[in-house]
């Protein structure tokens, strides 16, 4: 997995903005942060419901690592290099999914369920 693929999925959503700091890049709808890149690891981090935080990395540490809990949602650290193209769209997708507001979601196609 490249990282470029990561930013084209996470350019896909609706109304995301994309911040630069000095060792990494955040990305948020109306405001609210759902994920971050970091370029020396080339790992990245993403909102997630706290089940499934602690599902991904009980079923593959090697893949995810816990990041932090914070207001009911657990963050995952993905390692880019470990993981397919289709299951980080569905992470990318989820993790926008907790955060963007009800009238982005109606207009957005989950890419687990893809339609003809």
């Amino acid at each position: 997995m490249r990282s470029e693929d990561f930013f084209r999925l996470v350019d896909g959503l609706g109304e995301v903005k994309r911040a630069e700091s000095g060792n990494y890049s955040s990305f948020s709808v109306r405001g609210k942060k759902f994920g971050y890149y970091w370029p020396r690891t080339r790992t990245v981090g993403l909102k997630q419901t706290l089940s499934e935080q602690l599902a991904l990395v009980a079923e593959r540490p090697d893949v995810f690592e816990e990041q932090f809990t914070a207001g009911g949602f657990g963050w995952v650290v993905v390692y880019l290099e470990k993981i397919e193209l289709d299951e980080l769209e569905e992470l990318v997708f989820e993790a926008w999914r907790l955060t963007a507001p009800e009238d982005l979601l109606s207009q957005a196609q989950d890419p687990a369920y893809p339609h003809p």
